[in-house]
């Protein structure tokens, strides 16, 4: 099947599963606060951010408060997530920058804010701006492989390989649907392959059979 094919099978399945899915990181929707939510998110989960989030704002109510924050303090309040000692520092510095240059609205500035890759970008671009963008995070980087969408390892080329076959109208939501099937069901360690309504289009079902779970 050409990966156009089974990219179009997926995005109507995944919209049925998932029609709502969206963005968890919450922000206020305040861009900058999304910006810092989703620079934290790195390898911790949405839940530990939000969690934190609230103290931090709390303690510093605008961005410019952020970015004149004592690193100490903010330590304390990060101190429960992973990285957070980096995280710290990104977080500060992203402040100052958007303290005076405020959000930009293109992948190309966007990753000018220190702490800012591609994948951050992507969700601004999508939740912010509205802009078709495909956030390769670590649940859409392994369902890609698996559902036969791309056979690259890097997020810049995977999301190169979903922008070739996925509308742009249907990028922002496919890659929110992708990651709610991650967690949920596709899981890394062990996926509910038995459960899963998208096993018939599955090449990692083929490779390793159906594990009884």
């Amino acid at each position: 099947m050409k990966r156009e094919d089974r990219a179009g099978i997926l995005i109507e399945e995944l919209k049925a599963l998932y029609p709502k899915a969206e963005c968890r990181l919450k922000y206020e929707g305040v861009p900058e606060k999304l910006v810092v939510a989703t620079i934290l998110s790195a390898q911790t989960t949405d839940a530990a951010v939000n969690k934190i989030t609230p103290a931090l704002w709390e303690r510093y109510p605008t961005i410019l408060d952020l970015s004149l924050a004592d690193r100490p303090h903010v330590e304390k309040i990060l101190k429960t997530i992973g990285l957070f000692r980096n995280k710290t520092g990104f977080i500060i510095k992203a402040a100052g920058f958007m303290a005076e240059n405020g959000v930009p609205d293109t992948i190309r500035e966007l990753v000018k804010i220190p702490g800012v890759g591609r994948k951050t970008a992507n969700v601004i671009m999508g939740e912010v701006f509205g802009k078709p963008s495909i956030t390769v995070d670590t649940h859409v980087k392994r369902l890609s492989s698996r559902l036969g969408l791309s056979d690259n390892i890097s997020p810049d080329k995977i999301e190169l390989d979903l922008k070739k076959i996925i509308p742009e109208d249907q990028q922002t939501m496919f890659s929110h649907r992708l990651v709610a099937h991650g967690r949920q069901i596709c899981t890394a360690r062990k996926p509910l392959c038995k459960v899963c309504s998208l096993k018939h289009i599955c090449s990692y079902r083929k490779q390793k059979g159906s594990p009884a779970r």
